[in-house]
């Protein structure tokens, strides 16, 4: 923990793109999806970007030294839906532990490889922890608003077995992103706590919402200082906002935030709003452009891309962030490097 505190110390650290981005240009087909592992699997896998995993490790390999050589100083694990919750689309609840320990020692592999060609700029993993498809807070059945589809408890035992699996692999850092629902958040918050305490260790945390909507609130309701409120009672390493809008239209968010926690602040919007089919347009010089005003206005302490993103987006940022110093943060000064 203590290397990542210091690192975050002397700069802005980069974050890494969109996985997902860079897999489509695979173009993987059904049986990539399988490998041969799971060629005679009874439904169809093809979508399940966790299992590339497994089946096609050394496509995950290349993206994750594809987004190092861009400049980043942390890489996400191919982990965003490896939780018995999103696996049982797939049937694949039983494979959990082997999709997140795998995915982490590939992410660990390339990290300590680039670090010890350049050791004055050690590289990071963060283990990735997704929101689920579900919500504790929210009915799923508009004729039945107290209907939950999920409970607290069942959200802790997902969380808690998939944040283990990380730890095992060897990330540095769990970041739970993507955040729509507080009540989710805070189960995998207490998940992690518990396993802090069980295991005698003291893993750092990031958290990362997402506001939905022009509204400026999450899905289920909440400010972006509100947000920063109900979590605060947790120590974690960073708070901020990823997906769902541009640089531009998160930047008002930030600042609500910024001024008001010790935290550090992170950041990774997707390039822009999507298309009518759905795609991102925002160049990397456009994205560019408006994570200065970031920059600039000394919001941020981590900074990166989500859906849209590739290395070219996360080599621009890299090379704006590197000009700008950290903002300042109370809960890293003082730590013991």
């Amino acid at each position: 923990m203590s290397s990542i505190i210091a690192a975050l110390q002397e700069r802005i650290l980069v974050l890494d793109g969109a996985m997902g981005t860079m897999l489509q240009q695979y173009k993987f087909t059904e049986e990539d999806y399988r490998g041969q592992r799971f060629k005679d699997y009874p439904i169809a896998l093809k979508g399940n970007n966790d299992l590339l995993s497994i089946t096609q490790p050394e496509a995950i390999k290349t993206i994750h030294a594809k987004y190092f050589e861009a400049g980043a100083d942390i890489i996400e694990t191919n982990t965003f839906s490896a939780t018995t919750i999103a696996m049982a689309d797939y049937k694949m609840e039983d494979l959990v532990y082997e999709l997140n320990y795998q995915s982490a020692k590939l992410a660990r592999e390339v990290a300590e490889a680039f670090t010890a060609k350049e050791p004055h700029k050690p590289r990071f993993v963060a283990g990735s922890m997704g929101p689920t498809n579900r919500s504790a807070n929210m009915s799923p059945d508009v004729n039945d608003p107290g209907y939950r589809a999920i409970t607290f408890e069942e959200l802790r035992i997902a969380y808690k077995a998939q944040a283990e699996a990380l730890i095992d692999g060897g990330v540095d850092v769990l970041l739970i992103e993507t955040v729509f629902d507080t009540l989710n958040a805070k189960a995998a918050l207490f998940a992690i706590e518990q396993i802090k305490e069980e295991r005698h260790l003291d893993i750092p945390i990031m958290l990362s919402g997402t506001i939905t909507d022009a509204s400026g609130r999450t899905l289920s309701g909440q400010t972006a200082e509100a947000f920063l409120i109900s979590v605060s009672h947790i120590p974690l390493l960073s708070i901020g906002f990823n997906c769902a809008l541009g640089a531009n239209l998160l930047q008002p968010h930030l600042e609500a935030i910024a001024g008001k926690t010790d935290f550090a602040v992170s950041a990774h919007p997707n390039a822009g709003l999507p298309n009518a089919f759905g795609a991102y347009d925002e160049t990397p010089e456009e994205m560019g452009e408006q994570i200065e005003a970031y920059l600039k206005k000394d919001l941020i302490n981590i900074v990166g891309g989500c859906c849209g993103t590739t290395p070219e987006h996360i080599e621009v940022i890299a090379n704006l962030a590197a000009k700008y110093k950290p903002r300042n943060c109370a809960a890293l000064s003082g730590v013991e490097g």
